[in-house]
């Protein structure tokens, strides 16, 4: 019985019910479990409470003023929905004495359809964004959380010695992730980059700015055998890691 209720424990189920991504005989078979073996429902109420904590440390908000550039457009459009209305009555008045004003409602129709669209595809794109965030924390939260997940102390070379770094691998899960703790202090021209080797290919992982948030977690992609690197490149980032100015590196 302990073997079957290790099992389970050992998979993510209880993670993605928490997150609301289980489906129906996945939900199905978390609340069995939760109801039936006291020592999964006491995990899964540790798991609940370190993910609200969790949630409200890393909560992100929406861009600073897109709430009221929608809710102007959209306002916008209600008014030129109305406009459009009154083009119409008075349209239908004057048709028989000059139908080429046709022309012109159907512009401004189309203008409206337009800008219904762009109001539409800038709620789609915040949705998708939240939903990218979200997934992020979610992974961010399993490797810190899951007893299969590795943790590798990452120092500076001499070109680097304050520099210090945790990277956190998970093969079962297959996600890798890297907390930089302390940066050293560069000249304003240079910056720190993040590189990966995939497949004998190297990835540019982007500059590692202002670390205010030492409890931030920088995603590394996931791959058997796989190196990353942290490099002193010009102000802005490089195309290509610079070799000879690699201060770091993890292996996992």
């Amino acid at each position: 019985m302990k073997d079957k209720i290790k099992l389970f424990l050992d998979t993510d189920l209880l993670e993605k019910y928490l997150l609301g991504t289980t489906d129906v005989l996945e939900s199905n078979q978390v609340e069995r479990y939760i109801a039936m073996y006291p020592e999964v429902r006491k995990v899964y109420e540790e798991l609940q409470e370190n993910l609200e904590r969790y949630a409200k440390l890393h909560a992100i908000n929406a861009p600073q003023g897109l709430k009221e550039k929608i809710l102007f457009q959209i306002k916008q459009e209600n008014k030129n929905r109305g406009r459009f209305f009154k083009y119409a009555i008075a349209a239908s008045i004057a048709a028989c004495i000059f139908l080429s004003s046709t022309y012109f409602f159907y512009n401004q129709n189309k203008n409206l359809q337009e800008e219904n669209t762009l109001v539409t595809n800038k709620i789609k794109d915040l949705e998708m964004d939240m939903k990218v965030q979200l997934e992020d924390i979610r992974n961010q939260y399993i490797v810190l959380n899951n007893p299969n997940t590795r943790r590798f102390p990452v120092v500076g070379n001499k070109k680097a010695k304050e520099l210090k770094a945790v990277a956190y691998i998970n093969p079962v899960k297959k996600l890798s992730y890297i907390n930089v703790s302390n940066l050293p202090q560069l000249p304003e021209n240079k910056c720190f980059q993040m590189w990966a080797e995939v497949n004998g290919e190297m990835v540019n992982l982007g500059v590692i700015k202002d670390i205010g948030d030492k409890q931030k977690l920088f995603a590394l992609p996931y791959a058997e055998d796989a190196i990353s690197y942290i490099t002193i490149e010009p102000k802005g980032g490089n195309h290509t890691p610079t070799v000879q100015n690699i201060v770091a590196n993890i292996k996992y």
